[in-house]
């Protein structure tokens, strides 16, 4: 085994290799917007061996939703300089089939290439589906960049995050919420975002888990896609589920979620 200040240094260098400009991820997002509006995968900088995923399966690029022409109404996007991940929420509710979807994708430690892409893609039958309710409410919302003296560190909004999802599993968790206080689940909105413990088999499953981050400063939001078990009875170790959750002066001020269903509205 490496003693602890080798892999101390291993961590430090990772971090240091996989960090890229924002410039460069802000025009990977531009044309990930211009590749799912045409339809058309040649605007994306794709490496020889981009790996796709789409709702937990994996999928060649040519037979996925990046291939079809998708009307955007609304798109949000972070940047991930130290991970050099990008992240974006894309809201299509005037075409003829609305979806909503989820988008991350890692890159080559400079930046240049797209190494992988993970989508979450929503439409009708996943849970609490309603693209026009989603557009209505999102698009109201305010997520301006941050004042540079005002951001939250990294870890200060992951970790709002992971509380929010922890606290599923146990209620003693305190959660930063902010007041006010916003939550976008599928199409259904509430200025409550305080969640109930979850049943026991959702714990008993390993509570959302496989968690997957982005995490922005200036925009003071972490994406985390993760499995979410219980709700699905036919994956009830978990179906793929994201959170992508806004935070101002450490509360959480915004939370977006978008969870997939193999049946109408995972059977319930």
């Amino acid at each position: 085994m490496l003693p602890y200040a080798s892999l101390t240094f291993l961590s430090i260098a990772t971090t240091a290799t996989a960090a890229c400009s924002r410039s460069t991820l802000q025009s990977a997002t531009t044309a990930l917007l211009a590749a799912q509006t045409a339809g058309n995968l040649s605007a994306l900088p794709l490496s020889p061996n981009t790996s796709y995923i789409e709702n937990d399966a994996a999928l060649a690029l040519s037979s996925s939703i990046l291939t079809k022409s998708v009307p955007i109404d609304l798109s949000r996007s972070l940047h991930d300089t130290t991970l050099c991940a990008t992240f974006t929420e894309i809201i299509s509710a005037t075409g003829s089939h609305p979806y909503v979807i989820m988008t991350r994708m890692l890159f080559t430690a400079d930046g240049a290439a797209i190494s992988r892409i993970e989508n979450i893609v929503a439409d009708k039958g996943d849970w609490l589906f309603n693209a026009q309710a989603s557009l209505s409410k999102a698009k109201d919302e305010v997520w301006v960049d941050i004042p540079e003296g005002k951001r939250d560190a990294r870890d200060v909004i992951q970790a709002a995050g992971d509380k929010y999802l922890d606290s599923w599993s146990d209620g003693k968790v305190s959660v930063p919420y902010g007041s006010p206080c916003a939550r976008l689940e599928g199409g259904s909105y509430t200025t409550n975002c305080k969640m109930p413990e979850f049943p026991k088999e959702f714990k008993d499953a390993g509570g959302a888990k496989n968690r997957r981050y982005v995490v922005d400063e200036e925009v003071g939001a972490v994406s985390i896609f993760n499995d979410f078990p219980f709700l699905d009875p036919k994956k009830p170790n978990g179906t793929s589920s994201t959170n992508f959750v806004r935070v101002e002066g450490g509360k959480i001020r915004y939370i977006h979620e978008v969870t997939i269903c193999t049946q109408n509205n995972c059977g319930r």
